[in-house]
């Protein structure tokens, strides 16, 4: 079955022709090579060896591109996927930057109950901190820390807890300290943290 050409593809064919012809007129017989070689006074038979040793040298070259090539893809991709990582990061770091304490209270309940400034260590030795968050990032879990600090300026306690993933943009949290019969009467204060950076603090004074 003949094919057909249309008059574009003849076009194209007639370019081919031309293009191979003239590539085979460049090309030398291998007669012609052995009698170029013996014009300059080298040795014929080394011919089949130094076309072997070309086209390995051809055959390295082009996969040393290949290796460039893929080299400078696979550096690009780290590039865009560090690019990605940075600013993912910088993201979750500017929601938690906006999280802030909006109100919190001293009390004897994790949720509810009276707000207190003063505390019987022998009637109620375990106290709560409640926090309410604003702007809290949905969909995440937020690492706390409260800090329990006694009349002498120590840190007696540190509880460090992250949240249930958040659903909303206002989240109740709390901490909580078991005082017990020895610790020391006076003025107390808790510090609530997010990341290093204070969100919340409350006196309040054992009796």
């Amino acid at each position: 079955m003949e094919t057909r050409l249309t008059q574009t593809q003849l076009a194209q064919v007639i370019a081919e022709i031309d293009k191979l012809s003239q590539q085979r007129e460049l090309e030398l017989a291998p007669d012609q090579v052995r009698e170029i070689l013996r014009e300059l006074n080298l040795p014929d038979e080394l011919l089949e060896d130094a076309i072997a040793q070309m086209r390995r040298r051809e055959a390295l070259e082009q996969q040393q591109r290949r290796n460039r090539w893929i080299a400078i893809a696979t550096t690009a991709a780290v590039i865009s996927a560090i690019g990605i990582g940075t600013l993912f990061a910088q993201n979750q770091q500017q929601q938690t930057d906006r999280v802030v304490g909006d109100q919190d209270r001293i009390a004897l309940s994790k949720t509810g109950g009276e707000g207190l400034t003063q505390v019987n260590r022998q009637i109620n030795p375990r106290i709560y901190y409640q926090v309410r968050l604003k702007n809290a990032p949905i969909d995440r879990q937020l690492s706390l820390q409260c800090d329990w600090t006694n009349p002498s300026g120590q840190i007696v306690h540190q509880s460090k807890y992250k949240t249930r993933t958040i659903d909303r943009s206002v989240w109740n949290t709390n901490c909580f300290y078991d005082l017990g019969s020895a610790a020391p009467p006076g003025n107390w204060e808790v510090q609530m943290s997010l990341d290093g950076r204070a969100i919340g603090s409350e006196p309040f004074t054992v009796k």
